[in-house]
């Protein structure tokens, strides 16, 4: 997987959204220009809940082009699914999914440098945009969530720049063999103990310590289906 050309980029401003007082960005656009890319994440992209959204973690999303295939598979034409940004992603590619991609590699991207930061654990915007009901927790079930990258060296990319993969830290660790772990109903505790010694982001790192000490799973429906799964 040493390298693929990034065919779509797209960034999103946010506007008001489907729930009372929401908002968001995650209706991204296609952008033929070459645009900066900062520790916060491309020029022109925005998010709607910046306490869940976007920041140094989540500069940028990142979603197979190939797992659309899948999806219209499952839920048919979908009129989101003819083309990519479907998902909200900022990167559109055909090659890696989240079998090749391993948590810390780092990616020359345009005059960038990333790394990959964590799998997209996906919230109930998906469910809206789509009207498709639980779609959030079929995408968490199914592995195909993508990733982010954190900024390590600003710079500029466009549509057409190569992904290249110069350094992996975590041969050991794919996307979803982590996801596998995070989103697993068993509880194995020397696993968590070894996930625990990864660079895991904070959140990713509180998630499995909690579970690691109390011997129970988290309870996602609130991030998957929204403010009403607890009101």
């Amino acid at each position: 997987m040493d390298s693929l050309i990034l065919d779509t980029l797209l960034t999103g401003r946010a506007v008001s959204f489907t729930r009372p007082g929401s908002r968001s960005a995650i209706a991204k656009q296609p952008r033929d220009e070459a645009l900066a890319l900062s520790a916060n994440g491309l020029a022109g992209d925005e998010q709607g809940d910046l306490r869940v959204h976007g920041g140094v973690e989540k500069a940028v999303h990142h979603y197979p082009q190939e797992h659309y295939a899948r999806w219209i598979e499952e839920l048919g034409e979908h009129p989101l699914l003819g083309q990519p940004g479907a998902f909200g992603e900022n990167f559109s590619t055909t090659g890696w999914t989240e079998a090749d991609v391993c948590l810390g590699d780092c990616i020359r991207v345009g005059t960038a440098l990333l790394q990959v930061s964590q799998g997209r654990m996906p919230c109930w915007k998906l469910n809206d945009r789509f009207g498709v009901a639980k779609l959030a927790l079929r995408v968490q079930q199914s592995g195909r969530t993508g990733w982010y990258y954190r900024v390590l060296e600003e710079g500029v990319v466009r549509a057409g720049d190569r992904l290249q993969l110069v350094e992996r830290r975590h041969p050991d660790w794919s996307l979803a063999r982590l996801a596998g772990v995070l989103f697993d109903s068993r509880i194995d505790p020397e696993l968590l103990r070894e996930c625990l010694q990864l660079p895991l982001v904070p959140s990713w790192k509180r998630y499995l310590a909690r579970r690691l000490e109390s011997g129970c799973i988290e309870d996602w429906s609130p991030r998957l289906d929204g403010p009403a799964a607890s009101g």
